[in-house]
């Protein structure tokens, strides 16, 4: 009886706290969420509502709908690539299917199932670097499934594809920013490789349209690992895209290309692969340019081809302001731009570039996930698992949690927080954190 009253319990809570977490990046697609009550202090061993052992690693962030959890990983001792349903309640296990089997990754800095899944609360699609896109109800009946290199083309990247899917207003979004001839024998031999925004049907898989995306960056520098972002600047709702040397903008219905800015690479340097996705506040859009480049922020409303006219700022203190990887977040009308080059995390003012705060990431371990903001805390996880906590006014550390063992590196997941409750993601574990104790 004490069980189900706890559970019951629990429900109630969950209810009348703020958000679900249905895509990488949150309910917001920014990186923050309207949580309150979450956690600073807890461990591996205490203040946790569960613990699940996942069957191998990814970079896969968990998404959450009410008491469903889903989670991409790999099965490297049976070459599978898997998605996951948990109940983020209890850490049950509600189903598992096998999407593939095989290779699990093709190098060493990633793996096949680093796509993050993304959810309308009817249903969830996961997205692999094996272009495999299935979709499947919430209890696990498959609705459809499709191979994008099979119907496309085979991607033609340096590295293992990782963007994670969209869906928005009803359609689902897929982005392939790639080279334009073959890298390894990967692509096309006898034509371009053409780099592509694409829309789907979310509940039959079927092709709406599918529209070029010009670029005239080199080689490596065409390939982008970053996702398609939602975003309404200066009252434009558009699809936001970053890689190829430029950031562009997109109208959701049609995919009409309605703006582009660049390029950060005037020279064409060859090797400039491009990860962080774009985020927005109400007036501009921020783009993080690769290896210590300088952060952008372009102001919204343009049309066509801009100039450098469009920009609000440019980072100037690049010991500072940059990111290679990880994606800023925005929250409480700030951006939060973690650097993992420049181990530092700072709190920006949009339409001027003014650091707020800075402060330094503790430790020698390397952050590639993305800064979580909600509740007034800054949640970031470095590659050996530990979690640190910010207070994301002043910019004051408030706790390092260890939540993996060093042997685990690299751990790329961001923490997630949904519904009262933080979500961890290690190489092999799952964790949920309660919220706070009254």
């Amino acid at each position: 009886m004490r069980t189900s009253w706890l559970i019951l319990m629990m429900l109630v809570s969950t209810s009348t706290l703020a958000d679900d977490w249905p895509h990488w990046r949150g309910p917001n697609f920014n990186g923050s969420s309207d949580e309150t009550g979450l956690a600073t202090h807890w461990s591996r061993t205490e203040g946790l509502a569960w613990t699940a052992i996942l069957p191998g690693p990814s970079a896969a962030t968990p998404v959450v709908h009410g008491r469903y959890l889903f989670v991409s990983s790999t099965d490297p001792d049976n070459g599978q690539l898997l998605a996951l349903c948990f109940d983020a309640v209890t850490g049950h296990l509600k189903w598992e299917k096998e999407v593939s089997v095989g290779d699990v990754r093709r190098d060493n800095r990633s793996n096949f199932a680093s796509c993050s899944p993304v959810t309308d609360g009817k249903m969830v699609v996961f997205f692999y670097g094996t272009g495999q896109l299935v979709a499947y109800g919430m209890e696990g009946n498959a609705l459809w499934k499709r191979d994008i290199q099979e119907d496309y083309g085979e991607f033609a990247f340096l590295w293992t594809y990782a963007s994670s899917p969209l869906i928005h207003d009803g359609r689902l979004y897929l982005q392939v920013l790639q080279r334009d001839v073959p890298v390894e024998g990967r692509g096309f031999e006898d034509q371009p490789n053409e780099s592509y925004l694409l829309a789907l049907v979310p509940e039959t898989g079927e092709s709406l349209w599918k529209v070029f995306r010009a670029s005239e960056a080199v080689a490596e520098s065409r390939e982008s690992f970053s996702s398609p972002v939602v975003a309404t600047v200066n009252g434009i709702t558009q699809i936001l895209v970053a890689g190829g040397d430029d950031v562009t903008g997109h109208d959701p219905a049609t995919g009409e290309e309605l703006w582009r800015w660049g390029t950060w690479n005037p020279s064409r340097i060859e090797h400039w692969r491009f990860v962080p996705s774009p985020v927005a506040s109400t007036d501009v859009v921020l783009v993080c340019a690769p290896k210590k480049s300088p952060v952008y922020a372009v102001k919204g409303g343009g049309e066509g081809e801009l100039d450098d006219d469009a920009l609000a700022w440019t980072s100037k203190d690049r010991s500072v302001l940059t990111s290679d990887v990880p994606t800023p977040a925005f929250y409480g009308g700030d951006f939060f731009i973690l650097s993992d080059l420049r181990k530092t995390l700072a709190r920006v003012e949009p339409t001027t570039g003014e650091i707020k705060w800075s402060a330094p990431t503790p430790g020698s371990a390397k952050y590639e996930a993305s800064p979580t903001v909600v509740d007034d805390k800054v949640y970031l996880i470095n590659f050996v698992g530990d979690v640190v906590i910010y207070d994301a006014t002043s910019g004051q550390e408030l706790n390092t949690i260890s939540m993996a063992e060093p042997a685990d590196d690299p751990i790329r997941s961001t923490v997630v927080a949904a519904n009262g409750r933080l979500y961890i993601r290690t190489n092999d574990h799952l964790y949920c954190v309660a919220s706070i104790a009254p």
